[in-house]
């Protein structure tokens, strides 16, 4: 039985990553060939989670489970925060201090966790963090640049990131909801959102807006495919939270990471140095650390008797 969850668990975790790589390079094609704007794009991605989850419950692939907008609400309100934050401290920083922002996210999930949750995290796993963060800091060294604005951006984005993946993970629980009938909810409810915040942020109908009319049929084929790929990758997310932890999937994002340095490499010829390639190394190895203490703490005795790190 423990076999079969762990298979389950793997595929997922392989789904989700054939899934972020593709949409990773789909984005990429549509924010720097064709100056799709972002959070619009965004926006389009959860109303096809919210088309598709509709459609699979007409199948009767799950049966929707009525929930207190007042649960939901903090879900969508936080990813929403997660979505303008990140891309604001994108906007204001430089790529590599992005990326060892994005790092810090990690820790402090593990910080509310213990504080809030009453989560135990051993020693082993809270030092498996060092070498992740050492490996992209070696990979970002030569773009990391601070700024008061910049750095604001940065930690309100890393803040409000972290509580939305715990409450990914928390509602589940709380709600007694699986990751289909809490996104069934979600997903509409933060498309709305971010229809309020899209003018604020980009233009609608001006020139680079999505009603001006500039998009051709290449455009509007590629944004229905990576709304397609959101769909499973929003599903998968939800999935893996709920079934492991916000760390566990954390991790698995940094590996995700790695994978699409090399993949920007290998597809697009985006440079790579050495330095680089050392970084990402040395966070792979501190991933694989983190999935030997994780297997090793599942395989014990007391592992049954504590919480799932």
């Amino acid at each position: 039985m423990v076999e079969m969850a762990e298979k389950k668990i793997a595929f997922v975790l392989l789904l989700n990553l054939l899934c972020s790589t593709c949409i990773v390079l789909l984005n990429k094609w549509l924010y720097t060939k064709m100056k799709f704007p972002n959070v619009t794009l965004t926006c389009f991605h959860f109303l096809a989670t919210s088309t598709g989850l509709y459609i699979c419950q007409l199948m009767n692939v799950f049966s929707p489970k009525r929930l207190p907008l007042k649960d939901v609400l903090p879900l969508s309100v936080t990813f929403c925060g997660f979505v303008v934050f990140t891309n604001l401290s994108l906007q204001n920083n430089t790529v590599g201090t992005y990326q060892l922002a994005k790092v810090l996210t990690t820790p402090v999930i593990i910080a509310i966790q213990t504080y809030f949750y009453n989560t135990e995290f051993t020693t082993r796993i809270k030092a498996t963090l060092i070498p992740i963060t050492l490996g992209v800091f070696v990979n970002s060294y030569y773009d990391i640049k601070f700024s008061m604005v910049g750095s604001i951006y940065a930690v309100a984005g890393v803040m409000v990131t972290a509580v939305y993946q715990i409450l990914v993970g928390s509602k589940q629980k709380e709600l007694q909801a699986n990751s289909m009938q809490l996104l069934y909810y979600q997903a509409p409810l933060s498309s709305l959102m971010l229809l309020v915040i899209i003018p604020i942020f980009e233009p609608v109908i001006s020139e680079g807006g999505v009603f001006s009319g500039s998009w051709g049929f290449d455009a509007i084929r590629l944004v229905l495919a990576s709304g397609v790929i959101a769909f499973m990758i929003n599903l998968t997310i939800f999935w893996i939270i709920g079934n492991t932890s916000p760390v566990t999937y954390n991790m698995f994002g940094h590996f995700k990471f790695s994978i699409t340095l090399l993949g920007g490499y290998f597809l697009f010829r985006d440079p790579i140095q050495l330095y680089q390639v050392f970084g990402i190394l040395i966070t792979v190895c501190g991933i694989l650390a983190y999935t030997h203490e994780k297997l090793k703490g599942q395989s014990s005795p007391k592992s049954k008797l504590q919480t799932r790190v």
